[in-house]
Formats: structure tokens, C-alpha cells, sequence
């Protein structure tokens, strides 16, 4: 059935976006990306523009293309009827043609965290280490930021193939040797929303945001001493790759993110030579060959590049992630062992522990009147403090107590500020559970978990004239358990492969302090006039730079790994247990996180830079995927850009998909009738020195399940040797649980190359 008329139902939800597929009038215009079968192009064009331009003007002759894409899919995106991009999709030698999707912006410690700060010299830190080049696709980048000081780093790479572009407020002298390249994509984005105003943002690389500055300065940012916001996490701030260069390449804009814009920017961070891609953004949750953002990855995967995406904010419920793709690494967060405590003191002298990062005229020295937001208003959702729901005279001189959920965390301050409050005490519902996150409110502020927040609306309904006031307390180091995977970090399992184990890692996304743009204020909001360098935020949009960060290290230290193998060293030694030997925890659940949480585990870059050894993949074997999945040679086309036909005489199976995780589904009807086994074959690469390594099994499944390794001994004689092994499931029952885990582990004693292994009962 052709792309365009079957019903396309996309939920998606993203690092820091939201998607949305815009609905259209039968005689509006909306831009559409068309995907041509190059190959079946006529003789009689001399170039295959002539021919896309051609099978345009058969059904608009006032259609105009946006961009020609070459890299990322055969084809180009222009704006159609419904009528024209329904008799385009007939003509001969068109793939698909696919509706744009428009993407929402919803809005110094983690070196020594991940301990880069004690085994820095471990890592490259010249020559190679600055050849690595970070692209980033966000919302541009503050050039002016420190963490983009080239002191001490040579000419750029004689590999660099890109450009600064001139805009508003930016030209090619914003550009240095940290900061190489910067490019703006905005003809999808003006084609549908119309030109931009340069009053209100710049048309151009800079970023008038903040978050592609965040990004950018997190993952490949210059060391920068004394940063801090107002003074909270005060240190040396410093991206994960310092020596690595950076290319941004903004996409994003007031109104939104454009498929066709992300993919002319993927398209040309190919030609510019990117050696990794970040991507704060995109995927999501349609088949593979219908994502742009999957579809771009593709292309980067074959020439090399990593890309690493963010997993989504819609945790902790299950099924939430976006950015599933085999070829693309999938991050969500985990928080650092640092926290911003401001304790809130009631007048029954009870004192209950929250987090901000308030800075400026502090609360007068003593308790003040204290009111519940759903008492001082006359709206149905007066307790969430949305704008101009609360009553003036109700509120002022009072701390008022606000509920999370629906508007920005930041602006409810600002509600409580303009209504002439004094204070606010933020409370978690039973959505957020105890997940707390600092923000740089307006006014005195602090947030607090719902266990807290429930005993605090006790003492405000108890007591007839309840006070209150916050004190704060700075930044405090060394906080355990640490790390704990973030609530809202996206979880598994995969909505569309159950059989590939996602998200693949979890890194720092709490509370992390990187650069900021200067024409915006820490909470983003149009009243706070405040300027700082660096800010604090979070969101898997944040933990996603860390590992391209991490992944530029580990290409400077091995040119010659593909992105699978750079992905596996980080997930095979990633950890899945603190120190004491404790599982790590879930903060949504306070109980030990699964693979379904966590993936393979918390990034542990300093191991991963000598795994031992890795699951390669190649090209073939992302094709040998697709195959797998059933892909019709016309959808494999709008994919990989290519004629391929499956091997008929060939069984194509995802439990052999090389990937250095296994996500085992049994079907409840098949178990339950008797012993079923499955079996799954992996093959492990030498990149380290000679050894035999061992296997180990820990499981949870329970005696309904048995996990055999054959063989169990795999001994590597040589760099690069190659060597295969089968795990077998036996099951003989359903345990009470529908989804149980085991950790799979091979060790020579020296290296330990774990595999997270999550089975599924359908």
C-alpha cells in the first residue's frame, strides 16, 4: 500500500520535542518529503535533479523544491496539495511520499563523575583527540559562550569540509577552531510558517535558545574555570571530548523543528565530515523506513559517523521510547551525585528537604504566611498556578504552594511573583513521585517530592494560620545512591522491534551545568531579564552530548572502529550496580532498575576505552535487519537508497542480529503448552590482547526458564579475530511476572564484556 494513503499514527516523544503531523486542507499546501528509486531514473535526464524537477512540474506547475537530497535519501521535499502529493506518489520511480513533521522545543560535574577527570591521560590529548569533529543539530550555538575558546588547539582538520555561514547577528568570524563550523536550515520551517522574524530570532547559526549551546558545550565544550550558575556547581566546567571541534547545525527554531530541515542539515554534516552526530531530537515511533530522523541516521551509519539521539522525556511509562533504531544510539538519563538542597521549615517546626537554584533577595528572617495555591483561586486547576488563576489579595505576602504538572515548573514562580507572592513550595504529584528537579526560579522557590508535598498540604489544611519560609543550603557533593535513573527518562520495551533491547545506555541528564546563550535567561521566560554563561537543565536532551561526547573520545583513541563497535565498548562495560554491589535504582519506583530502565547500563567511558571486545555490525547486517522485519524492496529503498532484494533462499532472523544486548519475547500460548526453546547467535570481535574469556550467567527468570551458553570458552589469539557463540533459552513455564531479566558476562579476568538480556511474555 502506498505510504501516503495508509494511516500514519505518530506518537512520538522526544529529548526535549514533541511531534505533530499538521492536519491540512484538500487545497492547502504543506511540504512533503519525496523519495525517488534513483536508479530507476530514464535515460533521457542527464541528472537526476533534472528528473526530480521534472516528476514536480507533471503535477504542480507552481511547486517549487526546498531542498535536493543526495546523502541521506534519493529525493527532495517541496510543498503540495493533497491532491498533487497524492498523484506524485503514482508516478513512475517514486518511493514514497511522506508527510513533514514538526517538532516542539519543550524546553560541571559529570568529568568527575564519570571519572574523565582522574584517567584523562588515558585518553588522547592532541593529535588525534582534535581531529574528531561533533556535529550537533539543536537550536544553533552562542559563539561567544568560553566553552568555545580555541586556546592550545591546532588548525582545524584538514578533513573539514563545512562552512560558517553569515546571518543575523552572526558572521564567519564567530567561528575559531573550537567551534568550526555553524550552518541554519529554515526553508521547511518558512515554508510552512512563513519568513522568519529577525526581530524576535536570528536568522542565522546563533542560538537565541540556549538549549543547542547546552548541548554542544556538553559534549565537546573547552574547560572553563570558575563556571557555576549564581554560584551553584561552582568548578571547572569542561565538555566530555575537550579537544574534540564542533559543528552546529541549527534546525530548531521559535516555532518548531522541520524534517526536511533536520535532513538537509544530516545531508550536509556528511559532506562536511562529521565524525559524530548529536541529536537532541527526532525518531520516533513509526516503522523506520517513514522516520526522517532515522532515515538520516542511516546514511551517517554508512559513512561512519555515530549518531546518538536522546531516548525521550515520557518516562517512567513503559513503552515511551523514541529514537529506536538499531543504527542509532538511544541515551536516557541518570542523575549525578550532586544536588541543590533547600529545606522547607514549617511553623510546626517540621523541615522537609527540597531542591532549587534561587539566587537573589532572600525570604525575610522569619516565618511568613503560608497559602495552598487551590485555595487562592477560582479556577478548577487554581492548584497548578497557571497564568492568572490565583487572587491577588489571597496571595500577596504569602508563600504559596503550587502543584506540578501542565506548565513550566519555572513559570509557576512567575505566576506566584506577578500575583504578589512572596515565595513558592513546589509539590510533586503522584506523576513525578519523588523525582525532583532544581530550577532557577524568579522568586524564592523551592520543589519537593510527593511523599513531602502530601505532608506539607496536611499541616496547610490542619492548621488555621500556617507559616512557613525556605532556607537554602548551596550545592551538596557525594549524594547516594547515585546514579538513579531519571523518571523522566524514556522506558522500554521497543514499541516497534520488541526483539531489540532499548534504550542502549543511560547517562548524567540531571541538573547539568554546560554553556548558555546570552539572549535569553536561565529559565527561558520573557520576563526574567537575567543573563549567565552556564545554566542548569534536564533531560535526556542533556544525557544524549555526554555520549556523543564519549563517543569522540573513543574515535580519536580508535580511528578505525565502526559506530557499532564504539557503541558496543560503551555498552558492554557500562555498570548495572554501585560499588556496595547494590542494583542501580529506579527513582520512580525506589526499587532496582531493569534493562527495560537502563539498557545495558550507566556509561562508564574510562572502561570502555579498552572493552576487550565488541559487537560488530556492518552495512549487510543492518539490510540483513530489514529483511527481518519483512521490508518490501521498495521500503528498503526509501531507507538505504538502493535496489535490494532479500535473499529468498536465506533466513533472515532478528535473535542473530548482531547486537550486544537480547530482547527475548515469548508468546504466553506457546510456553504454556509445553517446553519451547529459542535460540540466539551473537559474534564477538579481539580489540584487545590475546585471551580466553569465560561466560557467566546471572538471572532472575526464575526455574520456568534455563539460559545455556555454547560454547562457554571463546579464546582469541589475534587483534580483529572473530568468534561465535549461541545462547539457548529453555523454557518450561510462565513466571508470575510478565517480564523477567538476566545479565550475560564474559571475562578473560581482566576485561568483562556484559550483555543485558530482558525476555517478555506476550
Amino acid at each position: 500500500m502506498k505510504t501516503f494513503k495508509s494511516l500514519i499514527s505518530l506518537l512520538l516523544v522526544l529529548g526535549f520535542f514533541d511531534v505533530s503531523v499538521a492536519a491540512q486542507n484538500p487545497d492547502q499546501r504543506a511540504t512533503y518529503i519525496i523519495h525517488m528509486a534513483k536508479s530507476e531514473m530514464p535515460a533521457s535526464f542527464e541528472h537526476h535533479t533534472h528528473w526530480y524537477e521534472s516528476s514536480l512540474k507533471s503535477v504542480s506547475d507552481s511547486a517549487e523544491i526546498l531542498y535536493t537530497y543526495d546523502n541521506v535519501i534519493h529525493g527532495f521535499s517541496t510543498q503540495l496539495t493533497r491532491e498533487e502529493a497524492e498523484s506524485l506518489e503514482q508516478r513512475p520511480g517514486i518511493l514514497s511520499v511522506l508527510p513533514e513533521l514538526k517538532y516542539e522545543l519543550h524546553t560541571t560535574r559529570s568529568p568527575e563523575f564519570l571519572g574523565l577527570d582522574k584517567s584523562a591521560n588515558l585518553f588522547p590529548t592532541s593529535g588525534s583527540a582534535s581531529e574528531v569533529i561533533v556535529g550537533v543539530l539543536d537550536t544553533g550555538v552562542w559563539p561567544e559562550s568560553k566553552s568555545f575558546d580555541d586556546t592550545g588547539l591546532g588548525p582545524v582538520p584538514s578533513s573539514w569540509k563545512g562552512a560558517c555561514e553569515t546571518g543575523t547577528n552572526f558572521n564567519a568570524s564567530n567561528c575559531n577552531r573550537k567551534l568550526i563550523g555553524a550552518r541554519y536550515f529554515a526553508r521547511g520551517y518558512e515554508a510552512t510558517l512563513g519568513p522568519i522574524d529577525e526581530s524576535k530570532e536570528s536568522k542565522s547559526p546563533r542560538d537565541d535558545d540556549g538549549h543547542g549551546t547546552h548541548t554542544a558545550s556538553t559534549a565537546a565544550g573547552s574547560v572553563v574555570e570558575g563556571a557555576s550558575l549564581f554560584g551553584y556547581a561552582a568548578g571547572t566546567a569542561r565538555g566530555m571530548a575537550t579537544r574534540a571541534r564542533v559543528a552546529a547545525y541549527k534546525v530548531c527554531w521559535v516555532g518548531g523543528c522541520f524534517s526536511s530541515d533536520i535532513l538537509a542539515a544530516i545531508e550536509q554534516a556528511i559532506d562536511d565530515n562529521v565524525n559524530v552526530l548529536s541529536m537532541s531530537l527526532g525518531g520516533g515511533t513509526s516503522d523506520y523506513y517513514k522516520d526522517s530522523v532515522a532515515i538520516g541516521a542511516f546514511a551517517a551509519m554508512e559513512k561512519g559517523i555515530l549518531v546518538s539521539c536522546s531516548a525521550g522525556n515520557a518516562g517512567p511509562s513503559s513503552y515511551s521510547l523514541s529514537n529506536v533504531a538499531p543504527w542509532i544510539t538511544t541515551v536516557g538519563a541518570g542523575t549525578l551525585d550532586r544536588d541543590f538542597p533547600a529545606f522547607v521549615s514549617l511553623g510546626n517546626g517540621q523541615n522537609y528537604s527540597g531542591v532549587s537554584l534561587y539566587k537573589g533577595d532572600g525570604l525575610p528572617g522569619k516565618l511568613l504566611p503560608f497559602v495552598y495555591a487551590g485555595n487562592a483561586s477560582n479556577a478548577t486547576n487554581g492548584n497548578l498556578c497557571m497564568m492568572d488563576t490565583l487572587i491577588p489579595e489571597k496571595v500577596a505576602g504569602k508563600i504559596v504552594m503550587c502543584d506540578r504538572g501542565v506548565n513550566a515548573r519555572v513559570q509557576k514562580g512567575a505566576v506566584v511573583k506577578a500575583a504578589g507572592g512572596l515565595g513558592m513550595v513546589l509539590a510533586n504529584t503522584e506523576s513525578n513521585g519523588e523525582e525532583l528537579v532544581a530550577d532557577a526560579h524568579l522568586l524564592p522557590a523551592t520543589a519537593v517530592g510527593q511523599k513531602f508535598g502530601d505532608a506539607i498540604k496536611s499541616y496547610l489544611v490542619s492548621d488555621p494560620k500556617p507559616t512557613v519560609t525556605i532556607l537554602f543550603e548551596g550545592t551538596k557533593v557525594g549524594v547516594e545512591p547515585s546514579p538513579v535513573v531519571a523518571a523522566f527518562s524514556s522506558r522500554g520495551p521497543n514499541s516497534i522491534t520488541p526483539e531489540l533491547l532499548k534504550p542502549d545506555m543511560i547517562a548524567p541528564g540531571v541538573n547539568i551545568l554546560a554553556g548558555w546563550s546570552g539572549a535569553v535567561g536561565p529559565t527561558g521566560l520573557a520576563t526574567d531579564s537575567r543573563r549567565v554563561s552556564f545554566n542548569i537543565i534536564s533531560g535526556t536532551s542533556m544525557s544524549c552530548p555526554h555520549v556523543s561526547g564519549l563517543a569522540a573520545l573513543l574515535k580519536a583513541a580508535h580511528p578505525e572502529w565502526s559506530p557499532a563497535a564504539i557503541r558496543s565498548a560503551l555498552m558492554t562495560t557500562a555498570y548495572v550496580s554501585y560499588k556496595n554491589g547494590q542494583k542501580l535504582q529506579d527513582i520512580a519506583t525506589g526499587k532496582a532498575s531493569t534493562p527495560f530502565d537502563h539498557g545495558a547500563g550507566h556509561v562508564n567511558p574510562v572502561s570502555a576505552l579498552n572493552p576487550g571486545l565488541v559487537y560488530d555490525l556492518t552495512v549487510d547486517d543492518y539490510l540483513g535487519f530489514l529483511c527481518a522485519l519483512n521490508y518490501t524492496a521498495s521500503q528498503i529503498n526509501s531507507l538505504a537508497r538502493r535496489k535490494f532484494t532479500c535473499d529468498a533462499s536465506k533466513r533472515y532472523s532478528l535473535a542473530d542480529f548482531n547486537y550486544p544486548s537480547f530482547a527475548v519475547n515469548i508468546e504466553t500460548a506457546q510456553s504454556s503448552s509445553g517446553s519451547s526453546v529459542l535460540k540466539y547467535t551473537r559474534s564477538l570481535t579481539n580489540v584487545g590482547p590475546p585471551g580466553t574469556y569465560k561466560v557467566f550467567i546471572t538471572s532472575s527468570t526464575g526455574p520456568g526458564v534455563k539460559i545455556s551458553v555454547e560454547p562457554a570458552t571463546l579464546s582469541f589469539t589475534q587483534a580483529n579475530e572473530k568468534k561465535s557463540y549461541t545462547v539457548t533459552f529453555t523454557v518450561s513455564s510462565m513466571p508470575s511476572n510478565t517480564n523477567s531479566f538476566a545479565h550475560l558476562e564474559w571475562s578473560d579476568g581482566k576485561y568483562i564484556v556484559g550483555s543485558p538480556i530482558a525476555i517478555s511474555w506476550n
